[in-house]
């Protein structure tokens, strides 16, 4: 099945095929048509199999024809997070190129004045986030009875972030005649009494079973003990073949802390976390994007519609307290047919966590091994022996022989043995005293160099250019330690 087998115009099939995509989706063949026909739809796939183009290719053909009104926008889509509203924006401008379409979108962390201005012009398509559509609407700078079509995304991570009650609200401020499409990667209960309510006779199209992962993704946990993340981290960050990695923590103080380790450890990466301002995490996500930094150590504000292309792995450095994010986490590799690999660090205080993932998924998560180490590993043995030769050790029978030797050299007359100190008379002690005061006893003192040691003892000398110092013990570390 090709695009043009789903019914849309030719100027949006150039459009499409000037950004690279020839086959559609299984989502994207399944939902495209009752769309163009209509209909109300429940669509319910995995992250990462193209949903947005889903309902964003069908909504511009249907948007082609009609007229724009100040105020009131002729579709509305709704996103859970600033990411994702920009990500369904960035689609709408590559595949309606070729069509006369006013696009809007509302999101927090910048100034209303643009918004409003948009607004006030008319718009085709407004793409928002409730909070800030909320806020517009009560300031009265928004009518929303013009509404022909909405579109609810990622409808799961609305109920995470408590949206559920604005969109009810939203809901109710639009025309009853209307086209409605929800999306979803997975569908909890609450979900399914919102599609209830506000969808008419909906078709559900589910092109994989609700909350499963990814076939193009292989996943792994890592178990580890708290203190042990970070040097588990590193040692995966340099042995696994990384080429873009996305790390997950669920705090954003560990975010932050953990940016900085990597930044002092030598790895390119950067951080975006719900306290930077808006400007500053499309910032770091455009150098991401564009090669500068490799690692995007991230909070859960990440996680879901960030469609960015070459993500190779994926870490959840925290097992995630929702399973449902679990999904969307390691969602971010494996996109568009491309393999990833992701990995979850497990500690003895996450046990329930990670129960609470693999019920959902209904499958376990294999424990990472030695057999699934994409490099060589040498013999950790090995390693020590020839890392003991290039030091210059010296076996241990030479060194006890050498030590012997010196003993010897450096043991004093038999005559001073003869007696122990506590074994002589008071008159013996004397006479040594006396002896040592004389000019000759001061003369023997003097032979002896002043910084010499007591026992006289002088080591081989040391090749030039080799370690003079203690040996550090992390060197005999191997890497499987």
């Amino acid at each position: 099945m090709t695009f043009a087998d789903l019914g849309l115009s030719e100027k949006l099939l150039d459009a499409v095929e000037a950004a690279g995509y020839t086959e559609p989706t299984a989502i994207q063949a399944e939902a495209i048509p009752p769309v163009l026909m209509m209909k109300d739809i429940i669509g319910i796939a995995q992250t990462g199999t193209g949903k947005t183009a889903s309902f964003v290719l069908p909504m511009i053909d249907i948007m082609a024809a009609g007229r724009r009104r100040a105020l009131m926008p002729r579709s509305l889509i709704l996103a859970p997070t600033r990411e994702l509203a920009a990500q369904v924006a960035e689609n709408f401008e590559k595949y309606g190129k070729n069509h006369d379409l006013k696009l809007a979108l509302l999101i927090g962390g910048v100034q209303m004045g643009d918004q409003v201005k948009a607004l006030n012009e008319g718009v085709d398509v407004l793409i928002a986030t409730p909070g800030r559509l909320m806020d517009l609407f009560e300031r009265g700078k928004i009518l929303l009875n013009g509404c022909e079509l909405l579109v609810i995304d990622e409808a799961d991570r609305m109920l995470d972030m408590g949206f559920i009650p604005d969109i009810e609200f939203i809901c109710s401020k639009l025309p009853e005649a209307r086209q409605t499409l929800l999306f979803s990667a997975t569908m909890p209960p609450p979900i399914e009494k919102l599609a209830k309510k506000f969808l008419t006779n909906p078709k559900r199209i589910e092109v994989s079973r609700a909350a499963s992962t990814n076939k193009d993704i292989t996943a792994f946990k890592v178990l580890t003990k708290s203190r042990g993340k970070q040097d588990t981290l590193r040692w995966l960050l340099s042995h696994d073949l990384v080429e873009t990695a996305i790390i997950f923590a669920n705090r954003k103080t560990t975010v932050r802390e953990l940016n900085k380790t990597l930044q002092r450890d030598g790895f390119r990466s950067g951080e975006i976390h719900g306290d930077m301002d808006q400007s500053s995490r499309l910032q770091e996500l455009a150098r991401f994007k564009a090669g500068e930094v490799n690692i995007l150590v991230a909070s859960d504000v990440a996680a879901r519609g960030l469609d960015i292309k070459g993500v190779s792995h994926v870490f959840n450095y925290d097992t995630p307290w929702h399973p449902d994010d679990y999904v969307h986490r390691i969602g971010r590799t494996g996109r568009a047919g491309a393999k990833g690999r992701a990995f979850t660090f497990v500690t003895p205080e996450d046990a329930e966590a990670i129960e609470n993932v693999e019920k959902l998924t209904g499958s376990e998560v294999p424990v990472f091994g030695q057999k699934d180490v994409r490099v060589e590993l040498r013999d950790a043995s090995q390693d020590k022996a020839e890392k003991a030769d290039e030091a210059g050790e010296e076996k241990p029978a030479r060194k006890s022989r050498r030590k012997s030797e010196e003993r010897d050299d450096t043991a004093p007359d038999s005559s001073a043995k003869d007696k122990p100190r506590r074994g002589r008379s008071r008159s013996e002690r004397y006479q040594e005293r006396d002896h040592a005061q004389t000019d000759e006893g001061r003369e023997a003192r003097n032979d002896r160099p002043r910084n010499a040691r007591r026992d006289d003892r002088q080591d081989d000398p040391v090749p030039a250019g080799e370690w003079n110092g203690p040996r550090p013990t992390f060197l005999d570390v191997s890497a499987l330690a």
